[in-house]
């Protein structure tokens, strides 16, 4: 299970040694936030692959892991089974326009995504556990009731 970490101007993807491995990358996957423009929140992520693992190991409904090159895409691809995953779609990045990989964190990474961050790295979940409570103000809605038959 990767570690997300954020701060103001990066997330970075924190890959176990096993998970290097699998994935035929040596570093920590980086990325300018900036560059983040949507992010969503799956259970099914083996239907957003495309492409073919180039260099990655892929073992059907069990194991994406590494650089997924399709036609005028590069994306980078961890999932494990059939497990809650999370798809960032980047736009201006150097090496990657998708990151797809499975975490239970994804709603904190969306979260913290959306709060001011600090200048050092931190752990998604530690952002959002911290992160003051927001409390919306206005008029509340009216309670919408059926009509008797």
């Amino acid at each position: 299970m990767v570690t997300l970490l954020l701060d103001q101007t990066q997330l970075e993807v924190v890959l176990s040694p096993v998970e290097r491995a699998a994935s035929f990358h040596r570093e920590n996957i980086r990325v300018a936030r900036d560059t983040i423009t949507k992010v969503q929140l799956t259970e099914d992520a083996w239907t957003w692959l495309r492409g073919v693992p180039s260099p990655g190991s892929h073992i059907p409904g069990i194991l994406a892991a590494g650089t997924w090159k399709g036609a005028g895409t590069t994306d980078f691809v961890l999932i494990r089974r059939r497990r809650p995953s999370v798809v960032i779609d980047l736009e201006g990045d150097e090496l990657y326009q998708r990151l797809i990989f499975t975490t239970r964190h994804g709603l904190a990474l969306t979260q913290a995504l959306r709060l001011d961050a600090t200048e050092e790295l931190a752990d998604v979940v530690e952002i959002v556990a911290t992160a003051p409570i927001p409390v919306v103000k206005g008029k509340s809605r009216p309670v919408i009731r059926p009509r008797p038959v």
